[in-house]
């Protein structure tokens, strides 16, 4: 796999001329991983779901990816902002939601 261009602040990758918040440098490695194999796995239950054409699975995965990229950091308060109490405590949620589905 090649390496991800990044912007010179660190705070977005760049894949086809497009910028995309980075996860959260702050995140322990093997969290980081497990929240991006769930993160996966999220996107290809929505795949499935769309094929099927059953909307509550859809809509259940679409969440489900919601709240991994939310845990990630690429989602809600930026991570590079101070820390706000409310943010703090949304992405604390979604990383467990996201935690909980997975295992």
């Amino acid at each position: 796999m090649s390496e991800v261009e990044r912007t010179p602040d660190g705070r977005y990758i760049v894949v086809d001329g497009r910028r995309w918040r980075a996860t959260d440098p702050s995140l322990p490695e093997e969290l980081a991983t497990e929240l991006r194999h769930a993160l996966m796995s999220a996107r290809r239950a929505v795949g499935a779901a769309r094929g099927s054409g059953d909307e509550d699975a859809e809509r259940t995965a679409r969440d489900a990816v919601h709240d991994a990229k939310i845990a990630l950091g690429e989602r809600g308060h930026p991570w590079w902002e101070p820390p706000d109490a409310d943010a703090d405590r949304a992405r604390a949620e979604a990383t467990e939601r996201t935690l909980t589905r997975h295992r």
